[in-house]
């Protein structure tokens, strides 16, 4: 029974890797493309971290894939944080549109409104 548990949740995790990797080719512009591959590669590792533990039995390995575990979803979510606030205040071109072939909007107003950038002093 834990050995189907165990593959279930690797194919889970190396699926959410490789729908990372198709976010990371196929987004628009950075602060996209850094949310896509941090949601997705935390939870892939950590599923894929859960089928070692699962294999693997909770021994002191156990222990050691679960402190791993913890570093990952404690390390991911914080460095693709930071690198989404570089690319802000590198002004790197941002996304500006809707979807492709999309209509605009009724009034005539631009399709996304543009943001107001927030200085470095705040």
């Amino acid at each position: 029974m834990t050995e189907h548990l165990a593959f279930a949740c690797a194919l889970s995790g190396v699926a959410l890797m490789l729908l990372a990797a198709v976010g990371l080719l196929r987004l628009p512009d950075a602060l996209c493309r850094a949310h896509a591959v941090a949601k997705a590669t935390a939870l892939g590792i950590a599923l894929i971290l859960c089928a070692v533990w699962l294999d693997l039995g909770p021994g002191a390995a156990g222990f050691k894939v679960a402190l791993a575990l913890v570093f990952q979803l404690a390390t991911i979510p914080v460095a693709s944080h930071l690198l989404a606030r570089v690319a802000l205040h590198a002004d790197v071109p941002l996304h500006r549109g809707g979807t492709a072939g999309a209509a605009p909007p009724p009034d005539g107003s631009p399709a996304a409104p543009s943001r107001a950038r927030h200085s470095a002093e705040t």
